[in-house]
């Protein structure tokens, strides 16, 4: 056990406290038992050392080691709980779990045998902790962390602190507030364009934009070969016609997909088809959406279908169009900030039930949305709005 304290400890002393995610303060971490879900990259595992390091009352007590460590080669999670435990050992975190073959067992049996030690865990976002082998429903409290908003991206790379503002106060008070951070955000065109190409996951701090997008590439490849291939137990077939599948997606997204034409091209029957896109989105990349409706439609398949985000786009498309970039962004932080997201019969989007969103550049008219009550254009390439004409940038502050 001595490797993995000195494993902790080594990463601990390069954790700086500069920068936290948004997610880290909406944790209840005095709980029991805490799932936190996310895509690679997205800063699961600097969150969790950030919170022994800054904000554990006593870090002595807490332990992190990687589910993947050759310390675990020899040995189960069960054996490291009972050790530390022993040793006066408070929490456990447990980053990457689902590369554990038995996380689901080891961690119920955990929870119920140690009553005195709390784990917080962390995974793909394309595990279902609920389906596991053994049933964690009624022990576990599941996050997602998902990438970076705009307002995020701001002050990682920039330095600029703006606080979050509620969907609501935003299409109310839009042009109060851009007014309220003026002095704090100088040429916020400029930086939205950087955020849309290489600003989502935090390592864009450390990566030049060409730097940014080779990673991306690689953090799709390994979402997809590992991550997804060892939950749902593919098989190296299927994961290179679900890479084929997001290829294929990439080049024309957002449409109405023809699941069995999909199917047809790559060989692959439309239940399979309609399994790969729903554990697309759930490893994050790619966002499903669908028209209101009820019963039984609202299980088939998606009405349209985004790549989950902007940096996506320009990873895997040399030349995206930006009528595409644009819905794409709106959609993602909509539904990154809890809301819920529908196409509309008239508009673009359809929020919560309530509000319609069209999306558009700076000369977007009304017409598509004339006579609607609670109508909103969320425009691209202006500064500032006025009436219902709301910057697209801004919707970047909701999370």
């Amino acid at each position: 056990m001595e490797s993995l304290i000195a494993y902790q400890e080594n990463l601990l002393t390069h954790t700086d406290g500069e920068f936290f995610r948004f997610l880290h303060n909406k944790i209840p971490w005095d709980q029991r038992m805490i799932a936190i879900k996310g895509l690679r990259g997205a800063g699961k595992t600097t969150m969790i050392l950030q919170h022994i390091k800054y904000n554990t009352p006593n870090p002595v007590k807490s332990m992190y080691v990687s589910a993947d460590h050759p310390w675990f080669y020899n040995h189960s999670l069960l054996d490291l709980a009972d050790k530390w435990y022993k040793e006066g050992g408070k929490v456990l975190y447990i980053d990457e779990v689902h590369k554990y073959v038995n996380w689901s067992r080891e961690l119920k049996n955990i929870y119920d045998g140690y009553p005195g030690m709390k784990v917080v865990f962390t995974a793909s976002s394309a595990l279902d902790i609920y389906r596991g082998e053994s049933d964690l429903s009624r022990r576990v409290l599941s996050y997602e962390l998902s990438g970076m908003s705009f307002r995020e991206y701001l002050e990682l790379t920039y330095k600029i602190k703006i606080p979050q503002v509620s969907l609501n106060e935003l299409l109310l008070n839009h042009v109060e507030l851009i007014r309220s951070f003026y002095n704090k955000l100088e040429s916020p065109l400029v930086l939205f364009k950087e955020y849309l190409t290489s600003g989502y996951l935090p390592f864009t701090k450390t990566n030049k934009e060409t730097d940014y997008l080779t990673r991306l590439y690689h953090i799709i490849d390994a979402s997809i070969s590992h991550d997804l291939a060892f939950i749902q137990n593919y098989s190296t077939t299927h994961a290179v016609k679900i890479k084929k599948l997001l290829g294929v997606i990439a080049e024309s997204a957002p449409f109405e997909p023809n699941i069995a034409a999909i199917a047809k091209k790559l060989n692959l029957g439309r239940d399979t088809v309609n399994n790969f896109l729903q554990n697309l989105q759930s490893a994050h990349l790619l966002n499903l959406i669908n028209r209101p409706t009820q019963g039984i439609a609202a299980l088939q398949k998606p009405d349209k279908i985004y790549l989950e985000n902007t940096n996506l786009s320009f990873a895997l498309n040399n030349n995206p169009e930006i009528g595409t970039i644009r819905e794409t962004f709106l959609f993602n932080q909509l539904k990154n900030s809890g809301h819920k997201v529908q196409l509309a019969e008239k508009g673009d989007f359809l929020i919560d039930g309530k509000q319609i969103i069209e999306v558009g550049g700076k000369n977007k008219s009304y017409k598509q949305i004339q006579g609607i009550e609670n109508a909103y254009i969320a425009s691209d390439e202006i500064e500032i709005g006025f009436g219902n004409k709301i910057p697209l940038w801004l919707f970047g502050f909701l999370y």
